[in-house]
């Protein structure tokens, strides 16, 4: 009688693996190295059930992952190597806090009993990994790895939503570790709201005067979010806006014209100027920049008021103001329409009209570059019903790849990246993957070869003469982008416009692409 060989302990990392499974965590983007082997072995073993993506670069995953929990609504993983790994994530990874993005970073280092050594790649991981962070912990045994990683986890899923940064020595990652048991996945708190806040911003609207409601996070800028907004507006005539630079804002589809609060601390401090502000969902609103002259906060402190703070359900206490304000039960929306587009050359505002007509029903449009940016929010209101996704902490190369996150989150949904050529170099390998991975994202690169935002802030300055090393460092035409070639190098097709009939002509052709395959478009603007 043979007795049946015993099923191996597995591997430190694939208990790592098995929790995040169980705790719904079913995708990790990860560009591994040396300290990381165990965990690409680990991906195959039975029962883990984690979908593994490659990305060229870590500001690549780290974007991704991004992207990803925006619409999932729960974290993906990375898996980075090493402090050098985390370094070159760290750009996306701020854009992550920002947008308050629960994210899970798995990051490999050196062998516990190696560290002593000071070996080429040894770093202190804590000290980068911090300030991005609003959880981190390094494993210190193969026994508590199961609990480690479902505490990162949990942190992630704290609201509003964090992320997490989980550091696993490889000697730990291979050597046998404890079997771990079923756990109940892991979900975000169900958000509440303050009745008293709500009370408080009743008697201020009731009492009149000239007010704004600036909304923010993905549950104020939900369309029912939006919907007691447009009522609360009605019944007041309160302003509406929403933050300069969104996580996520649903747009269109018969939704109130919510415009974002401009960019410039000048116009924007314009907009609020003698308004009680009252913040849903959003911060106090602050300059991006400080400028000799002009104040960092764009309202005065005695004039906000906080109907909801960042993480709690600021969709239900704009719902639960508009019924104490007896507001409309209905409002008129933007209707879809379509704009009436004449031929001719490029423009920003064009291209604007031009993505609203063909957006399809449910897209996603990730936003990175003010170009052709503001232009097609404007035009949006009158698109179909869609989700933005914009840059929420000003680090550059966040368009691409939250792109390619947003698109294997929501694989039933098409998504579009707008992008300025100059920021989309940052990422550019995010092509790779997307083709790797069968995604129809379609990318409309804005070709004017140029750093736009850098020229508009010399102007800015009022400087009596810009030189010709001040002029170089803002344009990008010496030599120019070989878009079409790029594009092809990672395998993705790729065409060139110049006039509103010829993008529009694009448009139609990457929507009728249904294998899976991303699709670029430069378009060229004077």
């Amino acid at each position: 009688m043979n007795t049946p060989t015993p099923n191996p302990a597995p591997s430190g990392a694939s208990v790592v693996l098995r929790a995040c499974s169980m705790a719904g965590v079913d995708v990790c983007f990860a560009n591994p190295g040396t300290t990381e082997m165990p965990f690409v072995a680990a991906f195959d073993d039975e029962g883990v059930g984690v979908r593994a993506v490659l990305g060229l670069f870590e500001g690549v995953c780290t974007g991704a992952a991004d992207g990803y929990g925006r619409m999932a609504g729960k974290p993906a993983a990375t898996l980075l190597h090493l402090g050098p790994g985390l370094a070159n994530g760290l750009a996306n990874l701020h854009n992550a806090r920002r947008a308050r993005t629960p994210i899970v970073n798995i990051i490999g280092d050196h062998a516990s009993w190696h560290l002593q050594y000071d070996a080429p790649l040894t770093s202190d991981i804590e000290s980068l990994a911090r300030p991005v962070s609003g959880w981190y912990r390094s494993v210190a045994s193969a026994a508590d790895l199961r609990q480690d990683t479902a505490d990162a986890i949990g942190a992630a899923h704290a609201s509003p939503g964090l992320v997490s940064t989980l550091v696993v020595p490889v000697d730990f990652q291979q050597i046998a570790a404890p079997a771990q048991t079923t756990r109940a996945p892991v979900s975000r708190p169900e958000p509440t709201f303050s009745a008293d806040l709500v009370a408080q911003a009743h008697r201020t609207l009731r009492g009149g005067g000239k007010a704004v409601l600036l909304l923010g996070g993905a549950d104020a800028l939900s369309a029912r979010g939006q919907i007691a907004a447009g009522r609360i507006a009605a019944a007041t005539g309160a302003r509406l806006f929403s933050e300069t630079f969104p996580a996520r804002s649903e747009r269109g589809g018969g939704l109130p014209d919510i415009d974002r609060l401009p960019y410039f601390p000048e116009v924007a401090i314009a907009a609020l100027d003698g308004a009680t502000v009252i913040l849903a969902g959003a911060i106090a609103p602050v300059a991006y920049f400080g400028y000799e002259g002009l104040p960092s906060e764009l309202a005065p402190r005695d004039a906000l008021i906080t109907l909801a703070a960042p993480g709690e359900a600021g969709h239900l206490a704009l719902e639960a103001l508009a019924d104490l304000l007896d507001a409309p039960r209905t409002i008129a929306g933007v209707a879809s329409s379509r704009y009436a587009l004449e031929d001719g050359p490029l423009t920003p505002a064009a291209v604007g009209r031009t993505l609203s007509n063909a957006l399809p029903d449910n897209a996603i449009v990730s936003i990175e570059g003010g170009t052709c940016g503001y232009p097609f929010v404007t035009a949006s209101a009158a698109a179909k019903r869609h989700t933005l996704l914009t840059n929420t902490g000003g680090a550059i190369g966040q368009g691409l790849p939250v792109a390619l996150g947003a698109a294997i989150a929501c694989p039933d949904r098409r998504v579009y990246a707008l992008q300025s050529d100059g920021s989309a170099q940052y990422t550019i390998q995010s092509l790779w993957t997307m083709a790797r991975e069968r995604l129809p994202v379609v990318m409309l690169i804005t070709s004017n070869k140029r750093y736009g935002i850098l020229q508009t802030e010399l102007d800015r300055m009022d400087l009596a003469e810009i030189g010709p090393q001040a002029q170089r460092l803002t344009v990008l035409d010496d030599p120019a982008f070989d878009w079409l070639a790029l594009a092809k190098g990672y395998g993705v097709a790729a065409q060139r416009v110049a006039t509103v009939a010829q993008l529009r002509d694009a448009l139609a052709i990457a929507a009728d692409i249904n294998d899976g395959s991303p699709y670029l478009i430069e378009m060229c603007l004077p």
